[in-house]
């Protein structure tokens, strides 16, 4: 028996949602199966591929929906959990009860937990803390810009090395250990430390060039990397160098896709008054009410600085001084 567990990658609560339906996979429905994984992207066209479900039983977590006959389970919590309404009306037409969405649940990962031990009768209090985390991340549940920014406890580096290590293998490989270890033996391993290391001193490189970079008016902080040659960035600098900004616009550019991340600044003084998600989607991207993304073509880059152009100023249209 084996299964085909697609999660969404380079993600710390694709990576928890994972491991968790593994545990539970193991324990209540096929105790000797033989689990394969594969990351899921955020990118351009198409997201699915038949031939990505490949497994006697295939499951996705924590990333859209695909009406594939041959999707045995899935869970998901984003808003834009489908990529078309036939897609929609296609899950809710599904009796096999194995599918489950909820996009009030803050981390796929406790929304996993939750479904399993309600209706499966699975119960693992050792997945507390990675249940917890997942929660604080996912949510955005952070004490404050400082702890996500600075990057003390063992939850948050290994955050960061999930989100930045290159190895595709070595993602499977925490998802493998989290499956067998705790949270905190896995964080503080030797494997996931000596790669945390050089993520750090990148992460203070991209902080002092945000900082450069920064601009702030009207309730929203936007700045461009596409020519600093960052892939990526701690989606908490900007509230950290800029606590009064209410929302956060950014451009990036990976070898698969240009990216418009947009935020919002959990400590605000002001009310958050915009769903990112619904602005994100059109512009073929998505998201949470919070927080949310497009994913354009790499050589796309005018398209989309004049979609973040276009982001910034509706999210600057209701601030008043």
């Amino acid at each position: 028996m084996r299964l085909r567990l697609l999660f969404h990658h380079h993600c710390f609560d694709g990576v928890a949602s994972a491991a968790v339906f593994t545990r539970f996979y193991l324990a209540r429905v096929h105790r000797g199966a033989r689990v394969e994984y594969a990351g899921l992207l955020h990118r351009p066209g198409s997201l699915f591929d038949e031939r990505m479900f490949d497994g006697d039983e295939n499951a996705i977590v924590d990333f859209k929906y695909s009406p594939s006959d041959r999707l045995t389970w899935w869970f998901d919590h984003h808003q834009s959990a489908f990529l078309s309404a036939a897609d929609e009306a296609h899950f809710r037409a599904d009796r096999s009860g194995k599918k489950f969405w909820d996009a009030e649940s803050k981390s796929c990962t406790e929304f996993i937990e939750r479904v399993a031990r309600e209706r499966f009768g699975f119960d693992d209090a050792s997945l507390a803390p990675l249940v917890h985390w997942a929660h604080v991340i996912d949510g955005a549940f952070y004490e404050s810009p400082a702890q996500v920014v600075e990057l003390r406890e063992p939850a948050l580096q290994l955050m960061q090395v999930i989100e930045n290590a290159p190895e595709d293998d070595f993602i499977e490989w925490i998802i493998r250990a989290l499956v067998k270890q705790s949270l905190a033996d896995v964080a503080t391993s030797r494997e996931v430390q000596s790669r945390f290391a050089p993520i750090r001193e990148r992460h203070l490189e991209t902080l002092a060039a945000i900082r450069r970079k920064i601009k702030y008016a009207r309730g929203v902080v936007n700045f461009d990397l596409i020519d600093e040659g960052f892939e990526g960035f701690n989606k908490f600098i900007p509230y950290y160098l800029r606590p009064e900004t209410t929302y956060s616009v950014a451009l990036t550019r990976t070898p698969y896709r240009t990216k418009i991340s947009v935020g919002s600044n959990p400590w605000s003084p002001r009310p958050r008054a915009h769903n990112i998600a619904t602005i994100c989607e059109r512009y073929g991207g998505g998201g949470h009410a919070v927080v949310g993304a497009v994913s354009l073509a790499t050589d796309e880059i005018e398209r989309a600085r004049r979609a973040a152009r276009e982001i910034v100023a509706e999210l600057q249209s209701d601030f008043r001084e």
